[in-house]
């Protein structure tokens, strides 16, 4: 204080002395520091109350608001007051941008509540309820077979400056399935590829429901030397299904040597029926090819444990939605339906007519057995067997 009272500058005299140009000034001027200090201390108590109060995790509080307001005055950033808050950095971003003033952009926590406060009330009212011409613009684009995606984007690229009219897919849909609060006609569900006036709910894989009584034997668990394709006698197997699922055919293809065996099934496709007709095709294979057989989880496969314990094959399941697991079954299935195309009653075939067409599919070269056909593969595979075994 000395030598400021002899004519030294505030910044002079600090550097003699070896203080801050901040504390000089401090120490000139105290009531001003006591101004701040007392500044200090107040936003920090509210900052404590409004963690302290009770507030619903999704929504900010008016302790908080005000806090957000303070904060931004003093030129805080507002990564520092979300750490302050202990809140997410775009939970103050989404705050500030919805509830500032919206001429001179200026953040009052007041006002920024009771706008959070009068959008909060539910439920809304629809847009497409409240905008009778965007409501007849979505009318017609479904008419002419528009998906709701489709509507939704051409809706911003024609209209970009109506921020109004645009609108997601997801409103679209909501405006249809929930039929009881009015937004859209009912038939107009028809407009949708789908044809489905109502959500199908759908599970994860987690929540998928067990299908069977007795417990399932994954694919996982199948020998390693299945996988491989090594070691004959692992079959995959399958239904191909006729018009209106009305009827079927068992389709069943051994892994190695892609030879195929066909199941008549005339009386039927369930449970009964599929075990009865694979236990008779199995019959006839020698004990050695019979060492597993893999099926989705079709619930023509319930008897499973039945098969298995009748045949001395057990039967593995594929995951859910895996139909690769099975790649040999699957493009048997479409090689089949050249004899059997789909839509068509299969009841019609009979026993002579699958057998004679599996001996044709059993015929063709295949260029992954090097041109060998299955029915030669097999025969080879029986021949050596045979010679292995004789004494």
């Amino acid at each position: 204080m000395g030598l400021v009272a002899q004519g030294v500058g505030t910044s002079e005299a600090c550097r003699r002395v070896g203080v801050d140009r901040k504390t000089g000034f401090d120490w000139r001027h105290p009531a001003c520091r006591q101004a701040r200090d007392a500044r200090q201390e107040a936003r920090k108590r509210a900052v404590v109350a409004a963690r302290r109060a009770p507030i619903c995790a999704r929504y900010l509080s008016q302790d908080e608001r005000i806090v957000i307001a303070d904060r931004l005055r003093e030129g805080a950033s507002q990564t520092q007051i979300a750490a302050e808050l202990g809140r997410p950095r775009c939970t103050i971003s989404r705050e500030v941008a919805r509830n500032a003033h919206p001429v001179t952009g200026d953040y009052r926590p007041y006002a920024a509540q009771e706008r959070a406060r009068a959008r909060r009330p539910r439920p809304k009212t629809r847009k497409l309820a409240a905008h009778p011409g965007l409501h007849a613009a979505v009318q017609a684009m479904l008419q002419r077979k528009y998906s709701p995606q489709q509507i939704s984007r051409r809706l911003h690229r024609d209209h970009p400056e109506r921020s109004g009219w645009h609108v997601s897919h997801e409103t679209i849909y909501q405006a249809i399935y929930v039929q009881g609060r009015g937004s859209l006609r009912r038939e107009l569900a028809a407009a949708l590829r789908t044809g489905r006036a109502v959500r199908r709910p759908r599970r994860t894989p987690g929540q998928r429901q067990q299908r069977f009584t007795s417990p399932m034997v994954m694919i996982s668990d199948r020998p390693a030397e299945a996988a491989d394709r090594a070691v004959p006698g692992h079959w995959e197997g399958d239904l191909i299904v006729g018009k209106d699922n009305q009827s079927a055919i068992g389709t069943l293809v051994e892994r190695s040597t892609r030879y195929v065996l066909l199941l008549h099934l005339a009386t039927g496709r369930n449970a009964e029926h599929v075990r009865d007709a694979l236990l008779a095709t199995v019959a006839t294979l020698p004990q050695h090819l019979r060492r597993s057989l893999t099926w989705d989880q079709g619930v023509e496969m319930a008897l499973h444990h039945q098969c298995s314990l009748a045949s001395g094959m057990p039967v593995y399941f594929c995951d859910p939605h895996s139909p690769w697991q099975r790649g040999s079954n699957e493009n048997t299935n479409g090689l089949l339906r050249q004899y059997f195309p789909k839509g068509t009653d299969l009841t019609q075939h009979t026993p002579e007519h699958l057998a004679a067409v599996a001996a044709e599919l059993n015929g063709r070269p295949r260029m992954t057995l090097d041109w060998d056909t299955p029915a030669e593969r097999l025969t080879k595979l029986l021949h050596t067997d045979r010679v292995a075994t004789t004494p």
